[in-house]
């Protein structure tokens, strides 16, 4: 029995999300629909999708917003952004929210289908990869950080900031993006903030053979060995 990929259509225009179904899903997509984008994350957290199509302009929560929430708690669905806002400067905003690609309406069916697929084939190439740095290794299935066996008791902005480290262990990754992954729009909270955090989590991974360093003037880090002396926030 053959399983069709299924797609999350996130489209609050009810014509163009009929037309995008039925023509989805003549190509071979299960596709599900929703209106607004706090549904939208929902689903994406409780219910991955293999792929999702994600309209910016949404009713209450914003596909941006959308976007930040979702890769902040750690959903790493492949997402592509589908849009009437075909300016670089938003195509930019919406890459660095965290969107995997981006085509501007209108657009031509068989591109879209072709870069669903590929995002299909990008998301099953790293499905067998599980991140790790030391004995610290994240499960794809369930979203939580373990150290060998033992589940790591982290608070959520705890988890946001190390799946970013986890990322790109031994490269440096910098406040600025750390803060905006870790307080996605959140405006009242203090850039400092993320000091704390990483405060927090580097005292949590003494003993994994992960040491989370500060690189003065750069951010941070995630590297394997023992716990770095002296690197405090």
């Amino acid at each position: 029995m053959t399983t069709h990929p299924r797609l999350l259509l996130v489209e609050d225009d009810a014509a163009m999300a009929q037309a995008l179904r039925l023509a989805l899903e003549r190509r071979g997509f299960d596709v599900t629909h929703c209106a607004d984008g706090a549904l939208a994350l929902a689903q994406l957290k409780h219910a991955p999708p293999d792929t999702a199509l994600l309209d910016l302009s949404l009713p209450g929560m914003d596909g941006l917003q959308v976007l930040h929430r979702a890769r902040a708690e750690g959903v790493t669905v492949p997402i592509l952004v589908l849009t009437a806002r075909g300016a670089v400067g938003d195509r930019v905003l919406g890459l660095n929210a965290g969107a995997d690609d981006y085509l501007a309406k209108p657009f031509d069916l068989d591109e879209l289908e072709a870069r669903v697929r590929a995002l299909l084939r990008r998301g099953s190439d790293r499905e067998g990869d599980e991140p790790r740095c030391g004995r610290v290794h994240l499960d794809r299935s369930s979203g939580a950080f373990h150290v060998g066996d033992d589940l790591l008791e982290l608070t959520p902005r705890e988890t946001a900031l190390l799946k970013a480290l986890m990322a790109r262990p031994g490269h440096a990754v910098s406040k600025e993006k750390l803060f905006r992954l870790v307080f996605p729009m959140e405006e009242q909270i203090q850039f400092e903030a993320i000091e704390v955090v990483a405060y927090r989590l580097r005292k949590k991974l003494a003993g994994s053979g992960a040491a989370l360093v500060t690189l003065r003037g750069l951010g941070y880090l995630l590297r394997a060995g023992p716990d770095a002396a002296g690197a405090g926030a």
